[in-house]
């Protein structure tokens, strides 16, 4: 099997506007700019029909203070803020960045306010995304940072990523971004609203990476334990930086309910159409993860239902056209010099008709060779005596999403041999794995 040569861009450390699709950036020094924290855009479903958890909380001059888990150490940090599914411009009144301390409190100390193009302030037009300045605030992976916005006009967000497992906060009315304590912060919400990416700033012969992550529900954590960051990406973060890895950031751009071939207007963009943003996209990026497949094979078979139906296109799709799909973004990844890497499909008690498809799919992703390697996923999760059915003590319950055990199995089952980063040297993710 041949692989690409993967080379690692360098970013500027200034404030920008992001273009739709992969945002190229220049360089303006020798240091660089890795991901270290991100999550995927969703749009917010406006349809006065959608049920609470499908519409983001309403603001009107209150502070939303919002926790991350950054992968990747730096010596300093910027943010991203996304208005990409935004009607109008989103005006931001203040930005601060903090170490987190416990709930809502931040680290006194380490508080910094952030600027764009020296402003506090900040105005992003409607479908846009912007990055901050540089912010010399150190970043340690693993350790949690908090990043507040001080929003002071009454505004319905547009633009968030639904399902955070993270408990974040609003305070009452007025400017508390500088508030160190927490205590105004008594409002919660479990979403990210606005803030998509932390990247950090790293040495020129640090030769750090990005490995991104990118699928649907399963990737992006549903039914794992709120607050305590245990993701199959967030496991995989840990045992990477166990094992002595820690030049490679781990970046999460699942989103709940996503499939690999249609849009949905509670899911996101298809995974073909944001595939060059969320992951090509990525600063640093040298090699990505597909887990994708399980609503493609799903959703064509729930039954229409009136008022906002999430799962529109009812499609029935085939083993063929999915394979079409990967095929597609493998082709994408390799033209930017990305390596890919399948996972297969995880059970999920489907009936007959539907276990096929599965099966066929991942029998193609072990015989093909298409992909730069597989990762089976499916053999770590599956019951050995029900082999369509989770193993029971990886079944979070629903018979579909893992357990916090199901989804430390699917890191323990990622090979390492695949991320190995030779330190000393610059060579790509995908020749270690030769």
């Amino acid at each position: 099997m041949s692989f690409p040569r993967l080379a690692l861009g360098v970013l500027l450390a200034c404030s920008i506007p992001l273009a739709s699709g992969a945002e190229q950036l220049t360089a303006k020094s020798p240091d660089r700019w890795v991901g270290s924290w991100m999550v995927a855009p969703q749009a917010v479903s406006l349809n006065p029909a959608a049920p609470g958890f499908n519409r983001a909380p309403t603001l009107d001059g209150v502070t939303v203070r919002q926790i991350v888990l950054p992968t990747l150490s730096g010596k300093a940090l910027r943010l991203r803020i996304s208005n990409r599914f935004g009607t109008q411009a989103l005006r931001i009144g203040g930005v601060t960045v903090a170490a987190s301390a416990h709930g809502a409190a931040v680290r006194r100390d380490t508080l910094h306010e952030v600027t764009f193009d020296g402003g506090d302030a900040l105005s992003i037009p409607a479908g846009q995304a912007l990055l901050s300045d540089a912010v010399a605030l150190p970043v340690v992976a693993g350790k949690a940072m908090t990043v507040s916005f001080w929003m002071p006009d009454r505004i319905a967000p547009t633009t968030w990523h639904k399902i955070a497992s993270q408990v974040n906060f609003i305070a009452a009315h007025g400017n508390f971004s500088k508030d160190a304590s927490g205590a105004a912060f008594q409002r919660r919400f479990t979403a990210y609203l606005w803030l998509d990416g932390m990247d950090v700033e790293v040495g020129p012969s640090e030769h750090s990476a990005a490995l991104v992550t990118i699928g649907d529900s399963i990737t992006d954590g549903m039914r794992s334990t709120l607050n305590a960051n245990r993701r199959w990406p967030d496991n995989l973060a840990r045992r990477l930086r166990a094992a002595g890895m820690h030049h490679l950031a781990v970046l999460n751009a699942g989103i709940s309910g996503n499939r690999l071939l249609h849009d949905s207007p509670c899911y996101g963009p298809s995974l073909l159409q944001r595939f060059s943003r969320d992951a090509l996209g990525q600063p640093g990026v040298r090699a990505v993860i597909l887990l994708v497949g399980i609503n493609d094979i799903n959703f064509g078979f729930v039954p229409p239902h009136p008022g906002l139906d999430c799962d529109v296109p009812h499609v029935k799709v085939t083993a063929a056209e999915l394979i079409a799909g990967y095929e597609d973004l493998i082709a994408q990844a390799h033209a930017k010099g990305v390596a890919i890497y399948g996972g297969t499909i995880t059970p999920a008690s489907l009936p007959a008709s539907r276990e096929a498809i599965r099966q066929a799919v991942n029998a193609w992703m072990h015989s093909s060779g298409a992909f730069d390697g597989v990762i089976d996923f499916d053999a770590a999760l599956r019951d050995p005596a029900h082999p369509a059915r989770l193993l029971p003590r990886f079944d979070s319950g629903d018979h579909v999403h893992p357990s916090d055990a199901g989804y430390a199995a699917m890191a323990a089952a990622v090979p390492i041999r695949f991320l190995r980063l030779a330190a000393p040297s610059a060579v790509g993710l995908a020749e270690q794995t030769r």
